[in-house]
């Protein structure tokens, strides 16, 4: 069953009711407050799997750093991979730093303002293009996420397919969006589907009694959906080596750069790897929890001291930071996580308070 179900009637009520709700109860986001298209894209790529909350302080940073497209493309990769650190799915970064370079060399610096037009920026697919175009320059193109995508089988029944039918439920929803977008207000009418089901239409307990189109559902939540995949778990060990001033605290940290060729964030920078050392041991300073895509990593942090250098593995590409330097750094989201935690980190809300590390006098953190 699609969206063909609905008369012209119940589809116009749709649109009316979904965007009277969206009038009333959209969320304040920075960037919805601008209708400039560069500031619009770099949001549209942030918040591609990645939550609201996650993006906000990114975003702001940013901005502030890279507030016009020229400026984005004037700089160098490792400084946007700094900014962009900690938010994850780096290949996101490069694409816009590539796709801001090639507007200002190829485009003068003019953002296309359709979705064909924007599909030939790197980095930018169906998704992505229509959300710009309909948000920034108002063409009327469907936007389909994960959210949206959640509303639709809901609301119009869309029965589940076996694994190999993909492509068919894809087709169906695609036609659903098309059928359902308001033409007069595509840009407000995406973010209002897209809003619907981050807020409303949830994964698991959707909350039906205050959807602005409940009596226009067809399931009001309760339909089957695809097991997802199971998280798997690693055991992983990094070491912590620094240098400190006379008072103990940490002045330079040693860092490892993954290599070029890493299908992970590639090129960034993170603690030094190490395997075969006891990770019970009177070394361990921390142990951390950290999920990238479906792993969840579990990390034990070991203290080694600077003379120890030796123990760890060959052939790494290392080099000694002050830690006033890090932030210009493309750190992994791990190793931002693990110095905030050791309090290393400028601008770690306890910076005032750093903890004075030693082999056998450390307190070791719990996982979190």
């Amino acid at each position: 069953m699609s969206g063909e179900q609905f008369s012209p009637v119940q589809l116009r009520q749709f649109q009316r009711k979904l965007l009277a709700w969206f009038d009333k109860h959209a969320r304040d986001l920075p960037w919805r407050r601008s209708s400039d298209p560069y500031a619009i894209w770099v949001s549209e790529i942030m918040l591609q799997q990645t939550r609201v909350n996650a993006v906000l302080e990114h975003y702001a940073q940013f901005m502030q750093r890279f507030p016009t497209i020229h400026a984005l493309a004037q700089a160098d990769e490792p400084a946007v991979l700094a900014i962009w650190s900690g938010l994850g799915y780096y290949r996101r970064a490069r694409m816009l730093h590539k796709a801001a370079q090639f507007v200002m060399q190829e485009l003068g610096g003019v953002i296309p303002k359709t979705v064909d037009g924007l599909r030939t920026l790197p980095g930018v697919g169906e998704y992505t293009s229509a959300a710009i175009a309909s948000i920034a320059f108002g063409e009327a193109a469907a936007v389909v996420d994960g959210n949206v995508e959640r509303v639709i089988i809901r609301l119009a029944a869309v029965e589940p397919v076996h694994k190999g039918k993909a492509n068919m439920l894809t087709r169906v929803v695609r036609q659903t969006a098309d059928l359902l977008l308001d033409q007069t207000r595509p840009g407000d009418f995406n973010q209002a589907m897209m809003e619907l089901g981050a807020t409303i239409c949830l994964p698991k307990n959707p909350l039906c009694l205050q959807c602005p189109v409940q009596k226009l559902c067809q399931t009001r939540g309760e339909h089957v959906t695809a097991p997802r995949k199971e998280m798997s778990s690693k055991p992983v060990s990094y070491a912590f080596l620094h240098k400190a001033d006379r008072k103990g605290h940490p002045v330079e940290i040693l860092l490892e750069q993954r290599p070029q060729e890493a299908s992970l964030m590639a090129g960034m920078w993170e603690l030094p790897q190490v395997e075969g050392f006891d990770t019970h041991s009177e070394r361990l300073l921390l142990n951390v929890r950290h999920s990238i895509t479906i792993t969840n990593y579990y990390v034990s942090v070991l203290h080694f001291s600077p003379e120890e250098e030796h123990l760890l593995p060959e052939h790494m590409t290392r080099k000694w930071v002050h830690i006033e330097d890090l932030h210009a750094l493309p750190l992994t989201g791990l190793a931002r996580k693990v110095l905030k935690r050791l309090r290393v980190l400028p601008g770690y809300a306890s910076a005032s308070t750093p903890v004075k590390f030693g082999a056998k006098n450390t307190n070791i953190l719990p996982l979190l």
